[in-house]
């Protein structure tokens, strides 16, 4: 047996990735049919054509044709089963997944409680049925007005104890920093929920002392560019804040032209926390499971550091202190166990 086998087969935690950017060729077509919703294309490997990444502009065009697509409560509930069958077909044990509800509420009216309600039957069936636990971290995209940024705030502090573990802050960084939605941040901070943004990607180490600084996140999505600033980089590895890095997805959008030219393994020798995660797996041509692959074939990783960055993922997630020791207490023994089942 191989290392590849090894990493299929092995328990795994993501903490970065897009609810409506994990929609599928299949699941886009058959909502699309449901509501009469015409495609660039009407078959599954047309939309998987589509579907490939050209460039930022174009990754945005399918983001809302996802978004167009869904257009109840029922949608959603649906859409959310699919995306955790697609989990648990990895062998994802824990995910906290990315969702923006506002999308749905300003182009339907869908009501924030109405659409988190179908979210949390998802996941109470996912969690029933397939053995896989979630949470949600409602996102604001930074190109709304502050003011609707309001809105996904109130509404995931409504939801604090019920599947919200967070307020994110995602979409494009050029020119949209975390600043402009201060209001927002403060507002869940003051009723315990973190805040826990994008940054550090398509915008270098200034986007990151900006998200730093008004955010105080317990987490980063992307933060891979800290390493063009040495104080950052060092600030960074001093408070161990974990780095939820998507490998395929920076290459994508051009952070880096290649794996060999990634920043990951100097991240690692700078000593920073991080974990793997696939963003927006199918318009990156990816998943979970590939992220490991490709990242054990470009760097050599081995098990012992796949593991290490594994339980980096439940370590951070924002679930409770006996949740998380529980849960690595199952992967230690999982990945002992694929050790010697596959000698590796």
């Amino acid at each position: 047996m191989t290392l590849h086998d090894f990493i299929r087969a092995m328990p795994k935690v993501e903490l970065h990735v897009h609810l409506e950017g994990s929609t599928q060729p299949e699941a886009v077509l058959h909502l699309a049919n449901k509501h009469g919703i015409q495609l660039p294309a009407d078959s599954v490997e047309g939309i998987r054509e589509w579907y490939t990444f050209r460039d930022f502009p174009h990754f945005i065009e399918i983001y809302l044709k996802i978004s167009e697509c869904i257009r109840t409560v029922e949608d959603i509930e649906w859409l959310g089963r699919e995306f955790l069958r697609g989990q648990a077909a990895q062998n994802i044990r824990y995910t906290e997944f990315i969702y923006t509800p506002y999308n749905h509420f300003q182009q339907k009216g869908l009501s924030g409680d109405e659409q988190l309600n179908a979210l949390n039957r998802a996941r109470a069936w996912a969690q029933q049925e397939l053995g896989i636990h979630s949470a949600m971290i409602l996102d604001i995209d930074r190109m709304v007005r502050p003011e609707e940024g309001m809105w996904t705030a109130e509404l995931a502090v409504r939801f604090k104890n019920n599947g919200v573990v967070a307020l994110g802050i995602g979409g494009n960084e050029v020119g949209y920093p975390c600043s402009l939605f201060r209001t927002a941040i403060d507002y869940v901070r003051a009723h315990g929920l973190v805040c826990i943004p994008h940054a550090g990607e398509t915008v270098g180490p200034e986007s990151i002392w900006d998200a730093l600084a008004v955010c105080d996140p317990p987490r980063l999505l992307h933060g891979v560019r800290c390493i063009e600033d040495a104080a950052l980089t060092a600030e960074l590895a001093r408070r161990q804040i974990p780095l939820d890095a998507c490998p395929t997805s920076n290459l994508c959008l051009g952070v880096y032209d290649s794996f060999a030219s990634h920043s990951l393994p100097a991240l690692l020798d700078a000593g920073l926390n991080l974990t793997i995660n696939s963003d927006d797996p199918p318009m990156f041509n990816t998943n979970l499971t590939e992220e490991w692959l490709r990242c054990a074939d470009a760097f050599g990783w081995g098990t012992a550091l796949i593991e290490r960055l594994t339980l980096n993922a439940i370590r951070g997630s924002r679930q409770s202190a006996e949740y998380q020791a529980q849960m690595e207490f199952e992967l230690k023994a999982e990945f002992a166990r694929l050790r010697d089942q596959y000698g590796v």
